[in-house]
């Protein structure tokens, strides 16, 4: 079927779906009430602004987190910044990294228009991008095909296309793969990514490696986890399970119990659990799950007050888990740990990333499923720096061989290879805009 016939049955569904978008958003908005606010951004209104501004999107946390190096070295320019975000925890981490910046507006986050050309166009209208990078993944055919109607410069950003991703888009009828080549530029992660991207058609490429390296620490949080080691825990080893997504819970708590049973067989101090699910609407069924464990746990809520310190009350009992339930402390939970197991991969939905406990020079170790994170998942196995294991092949590791942790060498080598992603973007943004 020719590429504009189905295009257009794209847009036509977008209108019919509309509906049922609205339906969803709603019943998000019942465990999240910000789900709902806004709605008008989500149909691409805003008023006109005088000034043009540079357009980034950044879907959810994760891109908010990886696009923050660049955001920090653009407000530096002419130019206000508007980003958008599907939700609402994208949305409010830019408000929390960058509260300066949009108390004086020069920089705007709103919600990404519906992927029809009317929002689209009522956007553009209202702040004239000189041109928009999208972050990661979230490319989108509405948003690629407006602005190519529309004549803003489309730039993919801190780009992949994992081979799970290309395998499943290349055998549809119509998907992501064939729209691609519609980016004004593509901005990728690995040369493996280049390659792929140029096989689509896509003619202006550059590498930057992976801008995850360079966001920004949050050295408070790395003092009050010390802080908190060093007062509650001593040496008592920690490992921290980040980004557990549903479908992981039975497995990790299963590797938990195993480990407690062979160390108390063994007469040895178990290791203290930082349980962090990905998911903030997770935290009360992750709670009742590890309770209906038998497990002896703390929330991170009830157990520390807002600057990450030991609340008077929380208890003193040995604890085998302490439950993550809060929203950007993450580097909290890594630097509380001597290890730290990345979730995602233990089961098909593919690995989320490793680049924060890599910055914190913590040894990593992730699930067989990492397509997700082809770079730099295999480039710091390569290097020594990171597992890929079953749950059996980690309550092994807990318990039977114990891995000889990274050098501060191999680690230093490593972040010393992959930095400088932050310059390299910004270079090739102004090259593909100069020719």
């Amino acid at each position: 079927m020719n590429l504009r016939v189905i295009l257009t049955l794209y847009r036509l569904m977008w209108w019919l779906l509309t509906p049922v978008i609205l339906l969803y958003l709603y019943l998000r908005s019942r465990r999240e009430p910000a789900y709902i606010k806004h709605l008008t951004e989500r149909f691409g209104f805003h008023r006109k602004r005088q000034q043009s501004h540079i357009w980034i999107h950044a879907v959810s946390l994760g891109e908010v987190r990886s696009a923050a190096p660049l955001i920090a070295e653009l407000l530096q320019g002419d130019l206000p910044l508007v980003t958008t975000h599907f939700t609402p925890a994208g949305r409010s981490e830019i408000q929390r990294l960058f509260p300066d910046a949009v108390a004086a507006g020069r920089l705007l986050p709103c919600y990404v228009p519906f992927d029809t050309d009317a929002a689209y166009r009522r956007f553009f209208r209202a702040f004239a991008p000189a041109y928009g990078l999208v972050m990661e993944v979230e490319f989108w055919p509405g948003m690629i095909m407006s602005c190519r109607k529309h004549g803003v410069p489309l730039f993919l950003c801190n780009g992949q296309y994992p081979s799970k991703s290309l395998a499943r888009d290349q055998g549809r009828l119509f998907s992501r793969a064939k729209i691609v080549s519609g980016f004004a530029g593509v901005m990728v992660k690995s040369q493996l990514q280049a390659e792929r991207f140029a096989q689509l058609g896509v003619e202006k490429i550059a590498i930057t490696g992976e801008m995850r390296f360079e966001q920004p620490i949050p050295m408070a949080h790395l003092t009050a986890a010390r802080a908190l080691r060093q007062s509650a825990f001593g040496d008592r080893p920690i490992v921290t399970l980040a980004s557990v997504v549903e479908g992981e819970d039975k497995g990790f708590l299963g590797v938990i119990s195993e480990v407690q049973t062979y160390c108390r067989a063994h007469n040895t101090a178990p290791p203290l659990f930082v349980y962090v699910p990905r998911a903030p609407d997770r935290f009360e069924a992750v709670a009742e799950m590890i309770k209906a464990g038998g497990f002896i746990f703390e929330r991170r809520s009830t157990m520390l007050d807002a600057q990450l310190s030991l609340r008077p009350q929380a208890t003193d009992a040995p604890l085998d888990i302490i439950l993550g339930d809060s929203l950007g402390e993450m580097y909290f939970y890594l630097e509380l740990c001597d290890l730290a197991v990345v979730g995602g991969g233990f089961c098909p939905k593919g690995s989320h990333n490793i680049c924060e406990p890599i910055c914190l020079k913590k040894p990593v170790i992730i699930g067989p499923n990492d397509s997700t994170i082809e770079f730099p998942a295999r480039e710091a196995i390569a290097a020594g720096l990171c597992e890929k294991l079953d749950f059996s092949g980690l309550a092994h590791r807990l318990t039977h061989s114990p891995a000889a942790p990274p050098t501060e060498k191999m680690k230093t080598d490593f972040l010393t290879k992959y930095s400088g992603s932050t310059a390299k973007t910004l270079a090739a943004i102004t090259s593909f805009l100069s020719s």
